[in-house]
């Protein structure tokens, strides 16, 4: 066997520089794999790299808006019958303008009421709280929701017995009467503290509505800006692409007026637009701003028209005229009104009027707005009021 001759001093030299070598190389490449590991896992928005071009921050399906988390978007619904007089104390509201969703009709003799959609809400108090009717259940039912009113119609009280959804009526134990104001018998308000409170007791922890389309921030904001540069464009007679094209016939609508009857007491309201925040501003028949409070989160059952501070106006971010068949009950009192089925719709958005077509086939199943190709209309972010108009009213807009 052949043995190894002796190293000399000057290749153990050489060796040992060698190893050194490979050990600093080794070193290099370990702690550069750590720090890639480290920082891809530590990206955050409050990083200095913030998020990465992959991240994309959740929005919530009820409004399009961004969210904290996407969790929120199974958070317990509320649906709160919110009357809407203009001599018996139910204005101004509260909490209307946290909703999510609103839907309006004439409940009797010309009054509108409304079902409001709530999710996450932060206000403190949210009413009056008014009964219920058959057509206000069909519109909420998608939504997963606990319907929250004090009484009902008959027909609405059988439907919502026999029907399963979670049915919160007027009780002291989570709604509470307001006193030494001028609300006359529109006083019954309740909170999200405590509609949470009814939810945990009943086992309701979440729910899982079913959402209109809606564009994201992003998407919308992208599309106000080719609109404007377009117009721009056609306005000074420059050359314009085929991506403008469609900003030439544009039917704008910057004020809406809705009549939901000619009677003389009605409740027609009217809508401002505002380009700056890409709202419609509501106003009453009688030309004053639709108001509502919004009470801090941190107030306990306050007194409405004093604690609240100044009431906001409302202003939604679409409104929609849903054409209904409506026609009075056996009691020649209350109205009935047809939500299953299909008709036609006018929807305002971006200051624009789009010419629509809604379908409902079930009562657990959510309207379908579609344009006249029969694509699904997708909502901009923000609040959305749906105004039922029967078919002697009457919609103009310019």
């Amino acid at each position: 066997m052949r043995s190894r001759p002796p190293r000399t001093p000057a290749k153990k030299r050489r060796s040992r520089v060698i190893a050194i070598v490979l050990l600093i190389v080794a070193i290099i490449l370990a702690g550069g794999t750590i720090a890639i590991w480290y920082f891809s896992n530590q990206q955050s928005e409050d990083s200095p790299l913030g998020k990465t071009e992959f991240d994309e921050p959740p929005y919530s399906i009820l409004t399009g808006l961004e969210i904290a988390d996407a969790s929120l978007n199974n958070s317990p619904v509320y649906c709160i019958q919110i009357p809407n007089g203009s001599t018996d104390g139910a204005r101004p509201q509260a909490g209307l303008t946290d909703a999510a969703i609103v839907f309006e009709a004439i409940a009797e003799q010309g009054i509108t009421r409304f079902a409001a959609i709530f999710q996450n809400p932060t206000v403190s108090v949210i009413g009056p709280i008014r009964s219920l009717r058959p057509y206000y259940l069909d519109w909420d039912t998608p939504f997963d929701c606990t319907v929250t009113h004090a009484g009902g119609s008959a027909e609405a009280l059988a439907a919502i017995a026999s029907g399963g959804q979670r049915n919160l009526d007027e009780n002291d134990d989570y709604m509470w009467r307001e006193s030494g104001s001028s609300r006359l018998w529109n006083n019954l308000f309740t909170s999200p503290a405590l509609l949470n409170d009814f939810n945990n007791t009943n086992g309701y922890t979440s729910s899982n509505p079913i959402a209109f389309p809606r564009q994201t921030p992003d998407d919308n904001a992208r599309y106000l800006a080719t609109k404007s540069n377009c117009i721009s464009q056609i306005a000074t007679n420059e050359s314009t692409d085929d991506a403008c094209a469609t900003f030439a016939t544009l039917d704008t609508a910057n004020s809406i007026d809705l009549k939901f009857t000619n009677y003389s007491y009605s409740h027609n309201v009217s809508y401002t637009y505002d380009p700056e925040t890409n709202t419609y501003l509501r106003y009453h028949q009688d030309g004053q701003p639709h108001l509502s409070y919004a009470c801090p989160a941190d107030l306990h059952q306050p007194l409405t028209t004093t604690e609240c501070g100044d009431p906001l106006q409302i202003s939604p971010s679409v409104v929609i005229a849903l054409h209904v068949r409506e026609s009075t009950m056996s009691d020649n009192y209350h109205e009935q009104i047809t939500t299953i089925g299909s008709g036609t719709a006018d929807i305002f958005q971006n200051g624009e009027h789009l010419s629509a077509n809604w379908r409902k086939t079930a009562r657990s199943s959510q309207i379908i707005f579609t344009d006249d190709n029969g694509n699904e209309i997708s909502l901009v972010p923000g609040q959305l009021w749906i105004s039922a108009i029967p078919q002697f009213g009457q919609i103009y807009y310019e």
